[in-house]
């Protein structure tokens, strides 16, 4: 094997389909797998819908072995990220291929090929060519059915990376939380007490359907403050903030987005959305009309997802430490938990840069339930290598 191997551009929607199916071949056998939905990832790729191309650029390839797919990857910049890097960094994702080091190697090769030709020094991977929340990292640990829209892959995945020369820039820590109301933790109970009495002007509060863009405009304020200091995390604008909420109000139920106020201002938001891979696992990645009606009507009327996902939490600085997180957790216990369906809570993407969120959560008789990778590789292998920097 390797001797036929032909390297071929996505470029139309022959060679696109062929990208997009390939997966359902190499997981056939693994019942935890979930085939991405077709939608999902042609908005990545669309010059219109994903606005990381107006300031970058990305190409697409897939492996054939006698005329069969053998793997495929992303190879992607967008040049403003890439300046928040030591060096200027691309990246490279949608990563699927046999177990075949001569197959991945020809990947990795041409990503990066393409990547200096573009004035990069390195690539990370796999990445989205977008925000973080979705599309992001090798799967290392914890080999459970994913939730929608992060990575699950094969364990030799990562020997794949290595052996070409990535190296381990931050984990990135999933956990697990059952959701039983009446089992909340005294201590958090007595903050919020505390909290009450001494902050008497902080206040909690819900998604409101009938004003969402009361939502659209606290959560960019609070992700803006609270997580645009990070490494490769550009601050959003009105357009992402509200482009974000659009994509979700199919889905979104308004007791699993949650935030604080001081007086009027927000300061701190969690926020949580169903997780529909239960439901979608069955469609093979074709979210057409007769899908999209079974889905809500699955997801709102059977209630068949018991499993909520945890998208993002932020806490503006100068609010940190003072046990807001325990004021919602209080608030959720009594004013919006009583007769929720979902009894999980899966906490995703915790970077091991951020070891208060990681303490944070570990709080909550958490349990560590996923490992995924993100990975870097230098073009210059004699330069030192450093991982992302603890905040």
């Amino acid at each position: 094997m390797g001797n036929n191997y032909n390297l071929l551009e996505v470029t139309d929607n022959k060679t696109n389909k062929l990208f997009l199916n390939f997966p359902s071949t190499l997981y056939k056998n693994d019942e935890n797998w979930v085939r991405y939905l077709d939608q999902d990832l042609d908005k990545v790729f669309n010059l219109k819908k994903n606005k990381s191309f107006r300031s970058g650029e990305a190409i697409r390839w897939i492996l054939l072995d006698n005329q069969k797919v053998v793997g495929r990857i992303a190879a992607f910049y967008d040049q403003k990220t890439s300046e928040k890097n030591d060096q200027p960094t691309g990246g490279v994702g949608f990563f699927e291929c046999i177990n075949d080091q001569l197959a991945s190697n020809l990947l990795f090769k041409a990503s990066m090929s393409w990547l200096k030709e573009k004035g990069m020094e390195a690539m990370d991977g796999p990445i989205n060519f977008g925000s973080r929340e979705t599309f992001w990292g090798c799967l290392k640990e914890g080999f459970h059915e994913p939730v929608y829209n992060m990575p699950y892959n094969h364990a030799y995945y990562n020997n794949l990376f290595e052996n070409y020369g990535f190296q381990n820039f931050f984990n990135q820590l999933t956990y697990h939380i059952k959701l039983e109301v009446g089992l909340i933790d005294p201590k958090f109970r007595k903050n919020a007490e505390e909290l009450k009495r001494n902050e008497p002007d902080i206040s909690f509060g819900i998604h409101d359907r009938k004003n969402p863009k009361k939502s659209e405009i606290n959560f960019l304020e609070v992700f803006n403050a609270s997580w645009a200091k990070f490494p490769g995390v550009r601050p959003l604008t009105e357009k992402h903030s509200s482009a974000l909420f659009k994509s979700l109000k199919q889905i979104l139920d308004p007791r699993l987005l949650i935030f604080a106020y001081k007086g009027q201002e927000p300061i701190a938001f969690f926020l949580m959305i169903p997780d529909i891979n239960p439901i979608i696992k069955k469609f093979n990645g074709n979210l057409n009309l007769i899908n999209k009606l079974r889905l809500l009507f699955d997801l709102k009327l059977r209630k068949q997802s018991n499993r909520a996902l945890g998208l993002l939490f932020g806490v503006k600085p100068e609010f940190q430490g003072k046990s807001i997180t325990d004021g919602m957790i209080n608030f959720f216990e009594d004013e919006v938990g009583e007769g929720m369906h979902y009894t999980d809570l899966e906490m995703n993407w915790i970077g091991d840069f951020n070891p208060k969120m990681i303490n944070m959560v570990e709080t909550l008789n958490a349990d560590l339930r996923k490992v995924h990778v993100t990975y870097r590789y230098l073009f210059d292998r004699e330069k030192e290598f450093k991982r992302a920097k603890i905040v």
